[in-house]
């Protein structure tokens, strides 16, 4: 079972109908004991990096989340979901993440294009990983966003994108993964991606 967690800040229809429609067993959470027995967890998120930890925090997710994790269970974490499993972001303050991934997530230069980021943009992929098995490189998915991610170690970067700088895309060490884009969004490349996910061991 793959659980979706709700904790009242994520796009939680659309991703559960893009994992629905792959054929996986899903299940949207709103408690945290109810993150027992899960295969996989899927953390989304829309919005703001601060309202969404606290909401998080509020519901009582947090730990139970770093528990699986260090348990061995899969984690996706999906746009916003990507950025909370950093240490920290600068949106509006300094606010702390899960902590799962080194790195801080910090807004696009103001000297850059136009922010938020709203559109398509190409992964350009590094080594290839499970996660984007059969995902053509420089394949194109679907962006919205105003901060990205800035890992401390690169060897957690698995794909980056371009809009002004290059930044991290894809991220993820050992069980816990991240995306920038949209995969619900992202049409067949965004579907293959959660596809690799659902099949991972």
């Amino acid at each position: 079972m793959i659980a979706i967690v709700d904790y009242g800040a994520g796009n939680l229809r659309s991703v559960n109908n893009a994992f629905v429609h792959l054929g996986a067993r899903v299940k949207t959470v709103s408690h945290p004991e109810e993150l027992a027995g899960a295969e996989k967890i899927v953390l989304p998120g829309v919005g703001a990096f601060g309202a969404g930890m606290a909401a998080l925090r509020e519901k009582g997710f947090e730990e139970p989340i770093k528990d699986a994790v260090r348990a061995g269970v899969p984690l996706l974490g999906i746009c916003l979901g990507l950025q909370y499993l950093f240490e920290s972001s600068d949106e509006m303050g300094i606010h702390t993440g899960l902590g799962l991934l080194p790195g801080r997530v910090t807004r696009f230069p103001a000297a850059g294009p136009k922010v938020p980021h709203i559109g398509w943009n190409q992964l350009i992929q590094r080594d290839g990983h499970p996660l984007l098995a059969g995902v053509p490189d420089r394949a194109y998915a679907y962006f919205v966003h105003s901060y990205y991610v800035e890992p401390a170690d690169t060897a957690d970067v698995i794909a980056t994108s371009e809009y002004g700088i290059a930044f991290t895309a894809v991220a993820g060490r050992d069980n816990v993964f991240g995306i920038q884009c949209h995969p619900e969004k992202s049409q067949a490349v965004g579907l293959r991606i959660l596809k690799n996910f659902i099949e991972m061991k």
